[in-house]
């Protein structure tokens, strides 16, 4: 009996693919193949020819996925060991190579490089029909704008959406749509100019030559030379010819063209009236002269007219007024696009009327005021209009929060963390504010269908490390974005709005709401035991009234137990610090009498997580939950913590923490586990949790509201020293006290554990006004190489835009047209005379007015109206901040030498190089004036009024004079007051005075009836002297030399001393001084030099040159081209574009990579490696790591010095330690270990860091090995890619990445 073997086979894939080799066939097989049917699993024979001596092979048809057979041994060793980086060691070519290299043979398909993509169309055809039937006529071509556009070349919306991978996060290769605000003209369109255009002459006969004519028109003629009184009717007449023949108006344009082609033929132009014509209707005809001025006045009133205009329409910041009810709001809104249970207050309904005219709005509400409303409307208002909004928050906890809140609300919702994306097609997305910077910067087409972007808690711009992010966002949002910002109360929301709506060229309207809906009562309780647990004094009522008595009576309160323990114990000093016995009786007394008056739940602000711990277990003999409730939270947290593994489930902190539940006690802070803080929270909401030990994050936007808030302290700790709680901080964490619809008002507690706090201190905190947004905004190598690889935008128009900088653009327009004024002045003025021998007078005018700022008084002379003579109308006198007078005079031997009876010499607006001695001294020593009797004119006695006319300017001999000032007639004098900037000298001299006899009688002289008494003794025998010594000295006396003298040893004054010599004696070599013309000139020169001043200053403040951050923009700059990230031009090279991969530490992390640092390093020995980069605090245990860790520590540490040390060369002021000291290595073997798989009970024993932190930080960590995954691609490191890939999924796993309870 014949039989036949069939072979089973089952199709495999290429990675187990194993060869199937039959015997051959003998005599007793019969010469058949089995074939596959499909995927169907039935089977078909069939006949092969007999005498094939190949072995019977299985065969299938299609489709059943790949060949049941192994590929060629020679090609599978070539592709795996050969072509395969992962095998092929790319940094290490000898040991490649060193046992011989095999050259592969390659195809080559030159005609591959001639093919390229299809160019656009540049043009279209358009249809023209019959404006009436609608025929078709004819086509017509149409240039089509904007071809060739793409996310690569241009910022415009008209481009092309990008690949689908791209569409949410954008590329870091992507060009940023426009900024709102920042239509200015890109490279390529300033360099479009054509040759008509370069040759245009935009400062001279623009009006009277056209471009391309030699010559033109000459209109200054035009005027006939004599108007006559009369005209005759007739002649009048006949210059009418062509209107008489009644032809159409065209034709009458076409004769005025050709009248003007005609040039200097005079025509009368057509009137109403023959008034207007000039013919005589017995009134005088207007002069040339009148006109004008009636024209330049009516040119005035326009010019003021559109100042008003322009000042409404720069008027950004809109205040809405909520005082007044909408009381028409249904109406005005007949069909809202969200609906509420309950009637909006006032301040939310002018919101929401905001919202639906597109305009941006900034609410700044008290806490639990409900700004979520705001957010709410535009979401739904988004929803209606079928576009997107975005949430930004600050923190992630609150993200993951208002992802559950919202998904509740509106269902399409979706979620950007950075760990995590959910749902990223939603027409809402919440965000982080990094992750929406990222986006703009990375060109994400999200942002095309983007609508509104909401800020939550915009008060956060304050933070130093994370403010600069807020500022990045609002300035680089595309103008068709509406703006919605909401924060707690701030006192300058105007000055940020107007600095919004300038920056984006769009109004914002500031909604404030002016009281908190749950009025506050604030106490200060001093009990510690059973006895004194009434001891509540209230300070500040509900009407926000501070009552003295509260405070004086908790002062008597604690003084009188604290005389008696001094009785009982004996006086001791006493302590500002508790122990925690003292601490656990404060506690246990209020909570009880908090307890038995209803008025839990209360959190209690803590500002140390170590003291949130401890009080917490200092009250585990409190029981505040009933059976019902311990119950409750027993089955709610067992619920929740099933999602963690068995060993997880058993951690130290999660067994205490369900302990402390069930007894109505949490914690809350970065240090518990993120999953334990959400049960709690989610307890909390429910009643349940009874009293929360919480540290300043809590407060930060949850709306979580208690019915009382206890302060521990109202210190802490700010990261340099320990300091009060601010009035922004205080209200913050106040204001969760009173849940809206349940308390009447809220209850804030101070506990004054070691004694009552200075009133002052606790008024400034209760009372004070909020802390004002701030400008944070700082240079960083992201920012300034993502704005580097865009010619279009600059890092200068990113800091001339930043809120540091607001203040002096706000005046930019008005200093545009004040520029334009002095280049017209400057220009009308006659030129100078150089020659001859006033050829050094620029030179002259130079040396007197560095001369004059030596001395340490310039008087700055400003001329007004050339029109009027040019009289001087303001004479300014400034000390200079390095004047050698100011110097003098601010010593300590300065002020001495300026005792009565000292004779200086004054110099002022009524006196010059006048001798004058100090009658008396002010005590003022911040502005300190001197009386003096003061040598003048006869006639020019008295007390010169402050409203006198200045004198005219004084030339420049008696500017750099030293001679002293000598009557021409009568000695006359003056008593009066000066200033210290008015005396320029000290003399040697001093004289013996009655101060008291000399200043009373000359009081009494001016009055009208003493006015003709002859001076008394004491005035005549002191002016007498003064004359003298005048007389006597006519070139000056002799001074007091600051160094020699007044002992000045400063280097700026004894360089300014020895420069005013210098200047001193260069004075007589100048030949411009003897010119019969001097004066006249050097006073037209002096006019020149302060317009052209003024004009250099406001040039100035309005170029990029007066930036704050300039120098640190070049001194960054010359940094990145010194490490290569970018060339000599300012072009982005491969360095930078993998820099900007990178979120944070982007120097570092380059450098590491592309000198391989991290590619010859185990995946999880480089994860415990970058784990520097996310951690961030102390740690007294010392890791123990091996020996290549340790090296790779040295080398991160060697390329962070090398960085730090070319900052400083560059001129940056941070220091190489502070640079290399933010590397913190203290979690390194923990995460060593955690990548390696060992249980997180186990690694949690290897440091004293809690458990929260712990987490927090291989969550970052996370995020930083995508980020160097990603600049790996980028730079063609397979090899690293790979690595990081499988560190990222080593650390992805447990209680670290456990999923949030507010999102599944």
């Amino acid at each position: 009996d014949n039989s036949f073997r069939v072979a089973a086979v089952r199709p495999v894939m290429a990675s187990d693919a194993q060869r199937v080799v039959l015997p051959a066939m003998g005599p007793s097989d019969l010469s058949l193949s089995v074939l596959e049917m499909g995927c169907s699993g039935s089977f078909e024979l069939l006949s092969r020819p007999m005498g094939s001596s190949e072995p019977l092979l299985p065969q299938s048809t299609l489709p059943v996925g790949l060949p049941p057979f192994a590929p060629p041994l020679l090609s599978e060793v070539e592709s795996r060991f050969l072509r395969d980086p992962a095998w092929l060691p790319l940094h290490c070519p000898q040991l490649a190579f060193s046992s011989g290299r095999t050259a592969l043979k390659r195809d080559r398909q030159p005609h591959s490089l001639l093919q390229c993509g299809v160019s656009p169309l540049h043009s279209s055809l358009s249809v023209v029909r019959h404006p009436t039937t609608g025929e078709l006529l004819d086509f017509t071509e149409e240039l089509s704008e904007d071809t060739g556009l793409s996310c690569k070349n241009s910022l415009s919306f008209l481009r092309p959406p990008g690949p689908p991978g791209q569409t949410l996060r954008g590329s870091t290769t992507n060009y940023p749509f426009l900024p709102g605000g920042m239509e200015e003209l890109s490279l390529d369109q300033i360099k479009k100019k054509t040759q008509l255009e370069e040759d245009i002459d935009f400062e001279n006969n623009l009006l009277s030559t056209p471009p391309g004519f030699n010559r033109g028109m000459d209109f200054t003629n035009s005027e006939p030379k004599g108007t006559p009184s009369e005209v005759s009717l007739l002649s009048l007449l006949s210059s009418f010819d062509d209107i008489i023949d009644g032809r159409p108006e065209h034709g009458e344009q076409e004769e005025k063209k050709r009248g003007e082609e005609k040039g200097g033929e005079r025509k009368v132009q057509r009137s109403n009236s023959l008034e207007e014509l000039g013919i005589k209707d017995g009134l005088p005809p207007v002069t040339p002269s009148a006109r004008r001025a009636k024209e330049e006045e009516e040119k005035k009133k326009k010019e003021e007219q559109e100042n008003k205009k322009e000042g409404e329409r720069e008027r950004w910041a809109v205040p809405v007024d909520i005082n007044t009810p909408c009381e028409d709001f249904h109406k005005r809104i007949p069909d809202p696009a969200f609906k509420w249970p309950f009637e909006l207050d006032v301040f939310q309904k002018q919101a929401v009327l905001c919202l639906e005219k597109g305009q941006s709005v900034f609410v700044a509400a008290h806490t639990s005021a409900g700004k979520t409303v705001v957010a709410e409307y535009a979401i739904a208002l988004s929803q209606k209009h079928m576009t997107r909004t975005i949430y930004t928050s600050p923190i992630k906890a609150l993200s993951n929060q208002k992802f559950r809140d919202f998904k509740g609300t509106f269902g399409d919702v979706g979620l950007l963390t950075g760990d995590v994306q959910l749902n990223p097609e939603a027409s809402c997305l919440i965000m982080t504010t990094e992750i929406l910077r990222s986006m703009l910067y990375n060109g994400s087409d999200v942002i095309r269908d983007l609508e509104w972007v909401i800020f939550d808690e915009v008060h956060y711009i304050n933070d130093i490390e994370r403010g600069v992010v807020w500022e990045e966002v609002l300035i680089m949002l595309p103008e068709h974005v509406g703006i919605i910002l909401l924060s707690a109360t701030v006192p300058n929301a105007l000055e940020f709005s107007d600095w919004i709506g300038r920056i984006k060229k769009r109004q914002i309207f500031v909604i404030s709401t002016l009281k908190r809906p749950v009025p506050l009562e604030h106490f200060l309780y001093t009990g510690n035991s059973s006895k004194t647990q009434k001891e509540l004094f209230l300070l500040v009522d509900s009407n926000g009234t501070f009552l003295t008595k509260g405070y004086y009576a908790a002062v008597e309160a604690k003084k009188e137990r604290t005389s008696k323990h001094a009785q009982s114990f004996g006086a001791k000093t006493a302590s500002q610090n508790t122990t925690p016995n003292q601490d656990r009786a404060v506690w246990l007394s209020l909570l009880s009498s908090l307890s038995q008056r209803d008025q839990t739940p209360v959190v209690a602000f803590t500002f140390s997580r170590t003291r949130c711990d401890d009080n917490a277990r200092a009250l585990s003999s409190l029981d505040l939950t009933s059976s019902a409730e311990k119950s409750e939270i027993h089955c709610f947290f067992n619920k929740c913590i099933t999602r963690l593994r068995g060993s997880d489930r058993q951690l130290p902190q999660v067994l205490q923490m369900i302990q402390l539940l069930k007894k109505g006690i949490g914690v809350h802070h970065s240090g518990i586990l993120p999953i334990l803080k959400e049960v709690i929270e989610m307890l909390f909401t429910r009643g349940l949790v009874k009293v929360l030990f919480a540290t300043e994050t809590f407060a930060m936007g949850v709306n979580m509201p208690a019915r009382t808030v206890v302060f521990d302290s109202i210190r802490k700790h700010d990261g340099t020293g320990f300091r009060d709680l601010l009035p922004g901080e205080y209200i913050q964490m106040a204001g969760r006290a009173g849940r809206r619809g349940l308390d009447t008002t809220g209850t804030v507690i101070i506990l004054c554990k070691a004694g009552v706090h200075e009133m002052s201190d606790l008024h400034k905190m209760m009372l004070g006004k909020p802390t004002v947004l701030q400008s944070q905004f700082r240079l960083t190598y992201t920012m300034i190489l993502n704005l580097l690889r865009v010619e279009a935008l600059r890092v200068t128009d990113m800091m001339k835009r930043s809120f540091s900088e607001c203040h002096c653009r706000r005046d930019a327009q008005s200093h545009e047209k004040r520029i334009a004024q002095l280049k017209k002045m400057l220009s009308s003025l006659p030129p100078i005379d150089t020659e001859g021998q006033l050829a050094d007078l620029v030179t002259y005018y130079h040396t007197v007015r560095e001369l004059t700022l030596t001395r340490g008084t310039l008087q700055v002379h400003r001329l007004t109206d050339r029109t009027r003579d040019w009289r001087w109308t303001a004479i300014l006198t400034l000390s200079l901040s390095l004047s050698l007078q100011k110097a003098t005079l601010e010593s300590v031997n300065g002020v001495k030498a300026l005792s009565v009876g000292r004779v200086v010499v004054i110099n002022n607006s009524q006196h010059t190089n006048a001798l004058g001695v100090i009658l008396q001294v002010s005590s003022d020593s911040a502005n300190r004036t001197f009386t003096a009797l003061v040598l003048c004119e006869k006639d020019g006695e008295g007390t010169l009024k402050p409203d006198a006319a200045p004198t005219p300017p004084k030339s420049p001999q008696l500017l750099c004079s030293t001679a002293l000032f000598i009557p021409e007639g009568p000695c006359g004098h003056t008593v009066q007051k000066i200033r210290a900037e008015d005396v320029t000298g000290i003399t040697v001299k001093t004289l013996r005075v009655a101060p008291d006899r000399i200043i009373d009688n000359f009081n009494k002289r001016q009055m009208p009836r003493f006015k003709l008494d002859p001076p008394g003794q004491a005035i005549s025998t002191t002016t007498q002297e003064l004359l003298r010594l005048a007389e006597a000295n006519p070139d000056g006396v002799a001074t007091l030399d600051p160094v020699n003298d007044l002992q000045l040893k400063g280097v700026e004054v004894v360089e300014a001393s020895m420069r005013l010599r210098i200047l001193q004696e260069s004075l007589g070599q100048f030949t411009c001084v003897h010119s019969p013309r001097f004066s006249e000139e050097f006073s037209r020169l002096q006019e020149r030099m302060v317009l052209q001043e003024e004009l250099d200053r406001l040039q100035f403040l309005v170029s990029d040159q007066s930036l704050s951050l300039l120098p640190e923009y070049h001194q960054r700059v010359e940094v990145l081209k010194s490490l290569q990230y970018v060339d000599a031009g300012g072009a982005v090279q491969l360095k930078g574009r993998v820099a900007c991969e990178l979120s944070s530490h982007e120097l570092l992390l380059t450098e590491l990579l592309f000198e391989g640092a991290l590619s010859s390093l185990p995946p999880e020995e480089s994860a415990a490696l970058l784990s520097c980069l996310v951690f961030t605090q102390k740690t007294q245990v010392t890791p123990e790591i091996n020996a290549s860790l340790q090296e790779g520590v040295q080398r991160v540490l060697g390329v962070a010095k090398r960085i730090a040390e070319l900052q400083r060369e560059c001129g940056l002021s941070e220091s190489v330690e502070d640079y290399v000291g933010q590397y913190k290595f203290g979690l390194t073997e923990v995460v060593y270990c955690w990548a390696r798989g060992m249980p997180f009970s186990e690694i949690a024993t290897l440091t004293d860091v809690q458990e929260g932190i712990v987490v927090r930080c291989i969550q970052r960590l996370d995020e930083v090995l995508k980020d160097v995954r990603n600049a790996a691609r980028i730079v063609g490191d397979s090899v690293l890619y790979s690595k990081m890939e499988q560190a990222s999924t080593a650390i992805k796993r447990d209680i670290v990445f456990t999923a949030s309870l507010y999102t599944h």
